[in-house]
């Protein structure tokens, strides 16, 4: 049974970039992806109003480094969220398995660890079609990590005010 219950102290969502210092990780194994988003990430960023100089941009050799470069950019006090970006995609060995995991494991132990929003923009799939699918202008999941980055910096800063 479904309803269409709402808490009476619901946080509206909100993605204005305004002032939010944001870090972005980028991997360049399988570059011909991860510039495609880049390219998406920096546009979101453009839409939703964070100016160029509250964006800092290194990029890692691949994306089991992304957790450790992110790990960086918050201690050196420079960013409110970081969005991590990167292709793992499937081959014939197990690396896959490895890499990917890892990367996710680590992404989510910097953020619990330091209170600080790192997102996951690491795409993992089983082919190219479905990386150059997923680094689409359509589909741009570089776009989605930045949007899903400055809502949770929002909703921290207005659950801190409460």
């Amino acid at each position: 049974m479904s309803s269409n219950f709402r808490a009476a102290n619901s946080l509206p969502s909100n993605v204005d970039g305004a002032g939010v210092r944001v870090g972005l990780v980028c991997g360049r194994w399988n570059d011909h992806i991860t510039n495609r988003l880049i390219e998406g990430a920096e546009n979101a960023l453009a839409v939703h109003g964070v100016a160029e100089a509250d964006v800092i941009q290194v990029w890692v050799p691949g994306a089991y480094e992304a957790p450790m470069a992110a790990k960086g950019l918050i201690d050196s006090g420079k960013v409110d969220v970081v969005v991590c970006l990167g292709a793992v995609i499937r081959g014939e060995t197990s690396h896959y398995d490895f890499v990917a995991g890892e990367c996710a494991r680590g992404i989510m132990d910097v953020q619990l660890a330091t209170g600080i929003p790192v997102i996951f923009g690491v795409l993992t799939t089983e082919n190219l079609e479905q990386a150059l699918s997923r680094s689409s202008e359509e589909d741009n999941k570089g776009e989605e990590c930045v949007r899903t980055g400055l809502e949770m910096v929002n909703l921290l800063r207005s659950l801190a005010k409460k």
